[in-house]
């Protein structure tokens, strides 16, 4: 056999600079629109690690207040930062309490810390000009 057969391809291949050969193997959802890598977020950790709260009962009123936003919606885990297991709680004490009319179900007033919203704006409906000229000679 000659020494050309038995050669290894790659052996002829051009350096490739290390970082660039990392870059190729990550994920393009990790790249923002320059091609630089994005950071990773820290998880957030929740309310109930930090205090050591291993349980949360219906009846603990200003603890539950901190999972439940502004219209009485319960706050999803990615916001709170519980685990599975926590959200799993707090949400089944929420609606204990919520039956035990310790909560609202829904929070219909507006409170003062709210922010007020101006009222909307008409939208501005744009005609072709063949269309205002056709409903033009229409009304003629």
């Amino acid at each position: 056999m000659s020494e050309e057969t038995t050669r290894n391809p790659r052996a002829d291949a051009v350096p490739v600079d290390p970082r660039l050969a990392a870059a190729a193997r990550v994920d393009k959802d990790a790249l923002d629109s320059n091609g630089r890598f994005k950071g990773k977020r820290r998880r957030k950790v929740s309310y109930l690690t930090t205090n050591k709260i291993d349980f949360v009962d219906y009846k603990e009123v200003n603890i539950l207040r901190r999972f439940i936003n502004d219209r009485g919606k319960i706050v999803p885990s990615r916001q709170s930062g519980n685990t599975a297991k926590q959200q799993r709680m707090i949400t089944s004490a929420i609606k204990k309490a919520r039956e035990m009319a310790l909560l609202p179900f829904v929070v219909s007033e507006m409170s003062t810390d709210r922010r007020e919203y101006a009222p909307r704006r008409e939208r501005f409906v744009r005609r072709d000009e063949n269309q205002a000229g056709a409903a033009e000679a229409a009304a003629e």
